[in-house]
């Protein structure tokens, strides 16, 4: 049975949902151990056990969370060299992209990145990896020998409580003074209303038909409505009319809510590859022959401009 490592993350107060669907997946096809370095959560090593994790290797200094990279790199590599893990799986984040690269590097060995869906061979590891906006799934394997590193894609698995309890083996944070070359020199928390994207069980994105950035308060006011979050394409992001941090697609956040609210959005192959998990679309664009429509449960050919404000008004009225 393969020995499968998961790099833990935790924003705010709680493990992030990739964590937990990283593990679910490890713990299906072998042991799951877990890293979680830095400050966490009290209950956090019960709710790894609760996922799967048989494992976790536990360092709470608080200079994972002072200074990047380099200190979690030292511990991981050292821990990699003592224990020899078939594979370590980090999130595409911001964190799990700095990590995976710098270990890359320093152990002179590939990195698999995007991946959608993980199974073992008699050789190893095969890794499902989405191409041309999930369009293709390609099938890829590392051939270097050793610990595999894998960058795994959000909302691939679905997270899934398991039972049991993990041993904890507590590990020491690096001393050295040279790994606190690169450090946080502040952190600004940014105000959050609703469900955050990622999270949110219904998403409401608009694109281009929306013809201004102003008219962006109807995709807000029917996602707040709606109890859901407000998304967007690249192109209304790149047009400076919403913050990136709303932009769903191949560039931006890979959702999978219950259902997706696609309004005066074309369908470009690079934003149906971050919804394409959705369970429900409902699409509502003028064109009859937009893309959009070929993934869409539900079509509305009409004008958004007349569209979303009876709906609005529809279900403030129901509610």
């Amino acid at each position: 049975m393969p020995t499968l490592w998961v790099y833990a993350e935790v924003r705010g107060d709680q493990l992030t949902p990739l964590t937990l669907e990283m593990l679910t997946c490890a713990a299906e096809i072998g042991r799951a151990e877990v890293l979680l370095f830095g400050p966490a959560p009290a209950d956090a090593v019960a709710t790894l056990g609760a996922y799967g994790a048989a494992k976790v290797y536990r360092c709470a200094d608080a200079v994972f969370a002072d200074y990047l990279v380099l200190p979690a790199a030292e511990l991981l590599a050292s821990l990699m060299a003592q224990h020899q893990p078939d594979a370590v799986l980090f999130g595409t984040t911001y964190l799990g992209r700095d990590l995976a690269s710098t270990l890359s590097a320093r152990l002179d060995c590939g990195a698999l990145t995007d991946v959608a869906g993980l199974a073992t061979t008699p050789d190893g590891f095969e890794a499902t990896i989405p191409a041309v906006g999930g369009s293709y799934q390609n099938r890829a394997t590392l051939v270097n020998p050793g610990t595999k590193l894998m960058l795994v894609r959000p909302k691939s698995f679905e997270a899934r409580q398991r039972g049991g309890s993990a041993e904890v083996d507590e590990v020491a944070a690096p001393v050295s003074e040279e790994l606190r070359r690169i450090h946080v020199t502040e952190t600004v928390a940014q105000k959050a209303e609703g469900p955050s994207l990622e999270d949110a069980t219904i998403v409401v994105s608009g694109g281009r038909g929306l013809k201004d950035g102003a008219n962006y308060h109807l995709v807000r006011d029917l996602a707040e409505l709606l109890g859901g979050a407000p998304g967007a394409t690249r192109a209304i992001v790149d047009a400076g009319w919403v913050p990136y941090s709303l932009q769903v697609g191949q560039t931006g956040k890979t959702v999978k809510p219950t259902v997706y609210i696609a309004c005066g959005i074309s369908g470009a192959i690079q934003h149906l590859a971050g919804m394409k998990g959705s369970k429900t679309v409902i699409a509502i664009n003028t064109d009859a022959d937009a893309p959009i429509f070929k993934d869409a449960d539900f079509g509305v050919v009409g004008d958004l401009f007349k569209v979303l404000p009876q709906l609005i008004e529809e279900v403030r009225k129901r509610k």
